[in-house]
């Protein structure tokens, strides 16, 4: 499988370490080696290297990490390789690394508008923790009363129920997705309210939506 440029740094100091010293490097070792600030970050490539089929590793154990047979192919960076160390990537409050969760696609903040998947991904801070968890980037005025701009970036844990108050993402006859919050009306539809006064709630039918996440974080870009 295709390395990334760190993902061969760090494969090539793994096999400079082991052959000079006949033991595998410790995760402080390799950050050292990389100047990696993180440890998370060190963990977090060793767990796709080993993902790919270049090492395997014991659990809970930093020296414990052994090449497999592909990492032997895998010759030294050249110059034209080299980049600068890596962000550190951010971490859940267990210690470890979070992975870059999909950027799906854009999602209405006032009127529905067809919801286009698109392929692109987006690193996230902790608070995804170990849920089912995909971003969206927001468009319109609707929800500024929930202080969600147009531009911001809004967390949704994938699921496919609500409870009322909730700001969810609605998917309406199968084809427009909306952000709004939820509110289960008495006559049997559903009210997608949005956060800004001089806006109308959107009242279905419940068998038109589809409920597609709740919304658990925000990230604005300045």
């Amino acid at each position: 499988m295709v390395l990334t440029k760190r993902q061969h740094q760090v494969l090539h100091f793994l096999q400079e370490f082991m052959a000079r010293e006949g033991y595998c490097p410790s995760y402080e070792e390799i950050a050292a080696g990389l100047e990696l600030t993180s440890l998370g970050t060190v963990h977090a490539h060793i767990a796709v290297l080993e993902r790919k089929g270049y090492l395997r590793r014991g659990a809970n154990q930093s020296r414990s990490i052994e090449l497999r047979p592909a990492a032997r192919r895998i010759t030294a960076p050249s110059a034209h390789t080299s980049a600068p160390p890596a962000a550190p990537l951010p971490r859940s409050s267990g210690g470890e690394a979070l992975h870059a969760l999909p950027l799906l696609g854009r999602i209405a903040a006032g009127m529905p508008i067809e919801a286009v998947a698109e392929h692109s991904e987006i690193s996230l801070a902790d608070i995804a923790r170990n849920r089912a968890t995909f971003v969206l980037e927001v468009r319109g005025q609707s929800m500024i009363d929930d202080h969600i701009m147009d531009g911001d970036y809004v967390m949704v844990e994938r699921r496919d129920t609500a409870e009322d108050g909730q700001i969810v993402v609605a998917l309406v006859d199968g084809v427009e997705a909306t952000l709004k919050r939820l509110y289960h009306e008495k006559s049997g539809t559903l009210r997608l309210q949005p956060a800004n006064s001089t806006m109308p709630p959107i009242l279905v039918a419940a068998k038109r939506v589809q409920i597609q996440g709740r919304v658990i974080g925000v990230l604005r870009k300045y």
